[in-house]
């Protein structure tokens, strides 16, 4: 059954997506965060207006943001808002189009609403667990794939040993890449880092809902409002080069693990 709740989540989106794309031409204060992590005063905004838009929607809701302090109530709460007012923010300070606002629902540790806004490149992207994913309002499914040889990965150029894939356009917006995976734009996303649940939270249900397998990357399931707010790596494909997918990358996401071990 359609849940009411994503039609009032875009329409909030949309108005926080404005707001970025409205001011991407004015001067504004810009800054690194610990970790050379760029951010700019819009994403404080933007933020601002999502916490309190999204209250409204579910006041009950936890609060996990990329720009908030995080209030570990959240991990009493079983609905969470997950939110990354500006992904990709260093194509948005570069003036080009590959962000989005992204916003979650999740509900004991699972996304169940998402909502990529990207004003710059004319999308909206939408799940609802159970019910489907769409972009634009038109249903998206992941490409049918069923050899990793030839799989388009966006990246700016891809590493000598993978010569056997093909590099397509790539945003800075980790949740867009993951977006182009689940309407069929791209079929491998992969890192192999530590990363923040809000970067992928929206994207991840989106992808699922596409019909795309999802997990960690070791392939481990994902889950979220988890303490630390933290995952290891995301791997999306579709179904059918998954398990290859997770072979080839084992050896560097096992290094990369232990590197960056928390």
């Amino acid at each position: 059954m359609p849940d009411p709740r994503l039609e009032a989540v875009a329409a909030v989106a949309a108005e926080a997506g404005a707001l970025a794309l409205g001011k991407a031409k004015d001067g504004f204060r810009r800054w690194e965060k610990a970790g050379g992590e760029p951010v700019c005063e819009i994403d404080l905004a933007v933020d601002h207006f999502l916490k309190g838009r999204l209250a409204a929607i579910d006041p009950e809701a936890g609060w996990l943001s990329e720009e908030t302090a995080d209030d570990k109530a959240r991990l009493g709460a079983r609905r969470v808002w997950v939110v990354d007012p500006i992904d990709g923010t260093r194509d948005y300070l570069r003036g080009r189009t590959g962000w989005a606002v992204s916003v979650a629902l999740v509900e004991d540790g699972r996304p169940i609403l998402g909502v990529l806004d990207a004003p710059a490149r004319g999308e909206v992207w939408t799940a609802q667990a159970g019910e489907g994913a769409w972009r634009n309002g038109a249903a998206i499914r992941v490409a049918p794939r069923d050899t990793i040889t030839g799989a388009r990965v966006p990246a700016d150029q891809l590493p000598r040993r993978d010569a056997d894939l093909v590099a397509v356009s790539k945003p800075n917006s980790i949740a867009l890449r993951i977006a182009m995976v689940a309407a069929g734009d791209a079929d491998l996303v992969a890192t192999l880092r530590w990363g923040h649940e809000w970067d992928i939270a929206a994207a991840v249900l989106i992808a699922a809902e596409a019909g795309a397998s999802v997990t960690d990357a070791l392939g481990v399931p994902m889950a979220f409002n988890t303490a630390s707010a933290e995952a290891f790596g995301v791997l999306v494909t579709p179904p059918g080069i998954h398990e290859a997918a997770i072979r080839r990358l084992a050896a560097y996401a096992a290094i990369a693990e232990r590197v960056g071990a928390r």
